[in-house]
């Protein structure tokens, strides 16, 4: 891989009950387990970070193929659910990602054919293909 950038981060505390910030100091938040595992969900948590990364990253992903074919894409947003939970049959946790795609403009053939193309080149997609289970949906499409 060539990079093209690099982002630094640190997280300090207890881990998901502490502190993360990234190097340049633009992003500097408090984190807390959420209260569906046993924390007071004062912060927030890397499956909520996750979920706006991957949400971000797979939607300039299909607005950049959109540009590339022509397609309009007003109105469009991504929507990223991780879950968090137990593995089966072993012992550790792990994630799942659901993405929800809102395409206003567009009929659900070329919705389709975006989005399979923008989950070819989105790094996040790229990153948990083969790792996570990813479930995409195109919620809303021109009819």
């Amino acid at each position: 891989m060539k990079t093209l950038y690099t982002a630094e981060a640190l997280a300090s505390g207890e881990g998901r009950d502490g502190n993360a910030r990234t190097q340049d100091g633009k992003l500097d938040v408090s984190l807390a387990s959420p209260v569906e595992l046993g924390g007071d969900g004062q912060g927030t948590n890397p499956e909520q970070l996750f979920a706006a990364g991957y949400a971000a990253c797979f939607h300039s992903a299909l607005r950049l193929v959109g540009r590339k074919e022509g397609a309009d894409l007003t109105d469009s947003a991504v929507a990223a659910r991780i879950h968090f939970g137990a593995l089966d049959g072993g012992e550790g946790y792990g994630l799942a990602a659901e993405l929800e795609i809102a395409v206003p403009a567009l009929d659900l053939a070329t919705a389709e054919a975006l989005v399979a193309k923008a989950h070819r080149i989105c790094p996040y997609s790229n990153a948990t293909r083969g790792n996570i289970a990813v479930d995409i949906k195109i919620l809303e499409f021109a009819a």
